[in-house]
């Protein structure tokens, strides 16, 4: 959900609620609703979430992660991204992920690890891992800051903002890029080359941009999310397997 122009889109998404498929997902399941989802492992979220085209877009889930199976929609690469098929751990405009220990202080976190498997393909798009925090536990409607990191990016697209430098994060080399897209804050670490696989430590972005002062200890995480935007193409593009924990 990452534009320099996406506030004009995100007026869909603000209006949006899930869509839920029933019941956690045992066989592959097919999603094409725009804001369908099914849970996964019992304890992920995966959504479809086309909210910013009416172009059918479909995404085929399976018991560790998804695949975009069809994308029809095309948009300008100076504009919004297509869509932000993901999953995720916590909430996601009131739906909660099954047991969820989210919305969480972010004083009162003593864990959060997370591992993700990307698979690449072919078009314009960004692989994209959010991490969304905000003042209260807010399980509804926009987050006011969300950290974006780019594991890829294809095609001439950019981050919401400008580069504001670079930063080591989690051991490696980032760009950091900072704005708002008129909703929320954002700040976005860009790989220098596409990272397939990583288990990483979330609290080294939390705390990076804490020290950056765009947050306090006494804001709340409210959900880890990965997953892909696409601007043109993507058919191919998948989260071949996620995994998240916060512990308080």
């Amino acid at each position: 959900m990452r534009s320099t122009t996406r506030a004009v889109a995100l007026a869909g998404l603000l209006v949006a609620s899930a869509i839920t498929v029933t019941g956690p997902a045992q066989a592959d399941v097919s999603i094409c609703d725009q804001y369908g989802t099914t849970t996964i492992q019992g304890r992920y979220v995966v959504q479809n979430n086309r909210w910013g085209s009416s172009a059918t877009q479909c995404i085929n889930v399976t018991s560790t992660g998804f695949r975009i199976t069809q994308q029809a929609g095309s948009a300008p690469t100076n504009g919004a991204p297509l869509s932000y098929p993901s999953v995720y751990l916590g909430c996601h405009y009131g739906n909660c992920s099954p047991g969820s220990t989210l919305p969480m202080q972010v004083s009162r976190i003593r864990s959060a690890s997370s591992s993700i498997t990307y698979r690449y393909t072919g078009g314009t798009y960004n692989a994209s891992y959010d991490i969304w925090l905000d003042p209260t536990p807010k399980t509804n409607g926009v987050n006011q800051v969300e950290i974006m990191i780019w594991f890829n990016r294809q095609g001439s697209i950019q981050p919401i903002g400008s580069q504001v430098g670079t930063g080591t994060v989690g051991g490696r080399t980032w760009q950091v890029w900072r704005g708002s897209n008129g909703a929320n804050n954002v700040i976005s670490y860009v790989a220098p080359s596409p990272i397939n696989s990583w288990s990483f430590n979330v609290l080294d972005f939390v705390n990076d941009v804490r020290n950056r002062g765009m947050v306090t200890t006494s804001w709340y995480l409210t959900s880890i999310q990965a997953g892909f935007e696409p601007w043109n193409g993507g058919v191919g593009l998948g989260v071949d397997n996620f995994s998240a924990s916060v512990g308080g």
